[in-house]
């Protein structure tokens, strides 16, 4: 029995060719442009922008972006004149460090990483308005933080004073606490150190109550909530000055009824003026100690430590 043959024509269809079209029938028309003097209601979508110090994205970034983008969209299908623009984080160490790594200057390697990961975005067919982009590290954009650092200034909203920090070694940046999880950089992996660093500070505490009250009316998840809540840190006390070593020393307690049944009373391993309580057959011990705890661990991790503590010799 003959085999019978048949010329099947070669079906695949060019969808990177067929892409590359419509993204630019939409950039050309202005698709995904919010209109400024719409009279539909607006509705805000933006996510947090990548950092240029690396010229690709990766999965993480394909799965937040794709996430907002179709949000974006959903409130477009509704009705809403809808702001989605884009930037990138370009301003900092981590893009210094990158073009020193590349033997390149650093305006010359964070203007080539972001037209690089604008190509992919822009590839991933997301429907920014691409006409409202913007650079942290470009004057045009960073005056304005500089006009609101002043204002703050001006109020005394901003001071500077000495604090432990997250330290790379590596990398020579401060860390947040969730860019440092298991005492490892997110950058480069490397160790991450408790380091006193004299840093500028905003004065935050002084809206603590207003902040609070604003998270009552969100529409976020309770954990989120409670994260945000717990970062303000708002507590009501007094402050009772005790005396040691012949000096005043304030502490604060939240509970003030319980002050007769005081056994002992604590201080902080990284307290500026430790070794000034610290009576000197003590210091050696309190000194290690105090040396100990300069190592990074997450406040999860903190949270399951057992309690521990050392005598610095002296009796309030």
């Amino acid at each position: 029995m003959e085999k019978a043959e048949t010329n099947v024509q070669d079906s695949r269809v060019d969808l990177n060719k067929i892409s590359k079209k419509w993204q630019a029938e939409w950039e050309n028309h202005h698709i995904f442009r919010a209109e400024e003097d719409s009279e539909k209601p607006k509705y805000y979508v933006l996510e947090m922008f990548p950092y240029p110090s690396a010229s690709f994205l990766h999965m993480g970034h394909v799965r937040n972006y794709t996430i907002g983008d179709v949000f974006a969209r959903f409130r477009r299908m509704q009705g809403y004149n809808v702001l989605y623009p884009m930037g990138y984080d370009s301003f900092g160490l981590p893009a210094e460090n990158a073009a020193k790594k590349e033997g390149i200057h650093p305006r010359r390697y964070t203007e080539n990483a972001i037209r690089k990961i604008m190509e992919y975005q822009k590839a991933l067919g997301n429907s920014y308005d691409w006409s409202r982009v913007i650079s942290t590290c470009e004057p045009d954009y960073y005056r304005w933080n500089q006009l609101f650092f002043l204002k703050m200034l001006e109020r005394g909203l901003a001071y500077r004073k000495k604090a432990p920090v997250n330290w790379c070694p590596h990398c020579e940046s401060v860390l947040a606490n969730e860019e440092a999880e298991g005492g490892k950089c997110w950058r480069c992996g490397g160790p991450v150190v408790k380091k006193e660093m004299e840093q500028w500070f905003l004065k935050t505490t002084a809206y603590a109550q207003e902040l609070l009250e604003g998270l009552e009316g969100l529409e976020w998840p309770e954990k989120i909530k409670k994260m945000q809540s717990d970062w303000i840190g708002r507590s009501e006390g007094v402050e009772i000055n005790f005396k040691i070593n012949g000096k005043n020393w304030p502490v604060f307690t939240t509970r003030l009824d319980t002050i007769f049944g005081v056994t002992f009373v604590v201080i902080a391993a990284d307290h500026p003026k430790l070794l000034e309580i610290c009576t000197p057959e003590r210091r050696a011990e309190v000194q290690s100690f105090a040396e100990k705890c300069k190592r990074f661990i997450s406040e999860e991790e903190r949270a399951l430590l057992e309690k521990e503590g050392v005598f610095t010799g002296a009796y309030a």
